[in-house]
């Protein structure tokens, strides 16, 4: 699914996030010196994916371009474990203005989660990257120090500065949306969505301090929680997007997004939206980038998007016996190896015609 190649056909030129190309793009190679070509800062200029305020931000500080890029891997690679068996599998493309291919361009569920899980990536890149020293903008959150503690602990340590991560993605990133269209406020509400979720599962840890682990005071800072938990929370809420319409009060000349029927609950900041309803993801479309489901893997006993029935799309699937290698009969040998066998078995695989 990574960075596979596509022949595209009758593309716009994309106005989704180009900055997504980070994503794809492999760490700079040093010269025999062990230092860049350029400059950080001409090398942030150099970037034509990039739009002004970004390459501004870009030359902030020299390892500022490796954190986004670890940023958008880690969303992509996300995206790709949490939707690997249903329809739609977060396939990116090498070849293609955005590297999801154009359904980007369709206001859909999927593009609110590309946008929602792309900016917790940066997001959670950048605060990570400040409580380890590699940024020299930012360090430890300062303000959590000045909250006053419960009894029996106290806040120390280095709390992760998760309102900088966030300043930092929302300026980033949404700067390339123009909050004056339907598409732009749909993007900005999505990229604020998987900020909000990062920022509301932020963890309290802590470490006892006194005389022979009595513990007679607890030192406590906060961290960032482990990134598939932010990606499972942004699956359930990409499965209860709302869908919205774009309105305008006309006295105040100011535009939002509502909910799409009279009925429906207004979304709130921590929900995803959408404008659009999905294609199905059935078949292939190369002027989309759709790959279709022709020759996925199933599940014959699920019920759900993963099952062969909705997988398959109705067509149907076959069986094949596969043979997989796998270590076995293990045991430890003193001292200080596990020695194991190498076992061939047939596996099932139910394959979508």
């Amino acid at each position: 699914m990574f960075a596979a190649s596509l022949l595209f056909l009758a593309i716009a030129p994309a106005a989704a996030s180009n900055w997504w190309i980070l994503g794809l793009y492999d760490r700079d190679q040093p010269t025999n010196e062990g230092h860049s070509l350029i400059g950080y800062k001409e090398k942030c200029h150099s970037y034509n994916f990039l739009i002004e305020k970004q390459k501004e931000l870009c030359s902030l500080d020299e390892d500022i371009i490796e954190v986004l890029r670890s940023g958008m891997r880690m969303a992509i690679q996300e995206c790709q474990y949490q939707f690997s068996m249903i329809r739609w599998n977060c396939s990116t493309f090498d070849d293609s203005p955005s590297i999801f291919g154009a359904i980007t361009k369709i206001k859909s569920r999927e593009t609110a989660f590309l946008y929602s899980i792309s900016s917790a990536g940066v997001t959670y890149s950048v605060t990570r990257a400040c409580s380890s020293g590699k940024l020299t903008e930012c360090s430890c959150d300062p303000r959590v120090r000045l909250r006053k503690p419960r009894k029996h602990w106290q806040w120390g340590g280095c709390s992760e500065d998760i309102h900088y991560g966030e300043k930092f993605s929302r300026e980033f990133i949404d700067c390339f949306e123009d909050p004056n269209t339907a598409e732009g406020l749909m993007n900005l509400h999505n990229n604020e969505a998987g900020r909000r979720v990062i920022r509301s599962r932020m963890q309290k840890v802590c470490k006892c301090h006194g005389m022979s682990g009595s513990c007679s005071v607890r030192a406590c800072w906060r961290k960032l929680p482990p990134f598939r938990k932010i990606g499972d929370i942004l699956t359930s809420r990409f499965e209860g997007a709302s869908s919205v319409r774009l309105i305008e009060k006309k006295k105040r000349k100011i535009k939002k997004l509502r909910a799409s029927k009279k009925e429906l609950k207004q979304p709130n900041k921590t929900e995803m939206v959408y404008l659009e309803e999905s294609p199905d993801y059935c078949e292939r479309n190369d002027s989309l980038g759709i790959l279709g489901t022709h020759g996925r893997v199933c599940r014959r006993d699920s019920l759900g998007l993963d099952g062969c029935k909705l997988l398959c799309c109705g067509r149907g699937y076959q069986t094949r016996l596969r043979e997989v290698e796998q270590q076995c009969n293990c045991h430890f040998v003193w001292c200080c190896n596990v020695i194991c066998e190498i076992c061939t078995f047939k596996k099932e695989e139910h394959i979508c015609n």
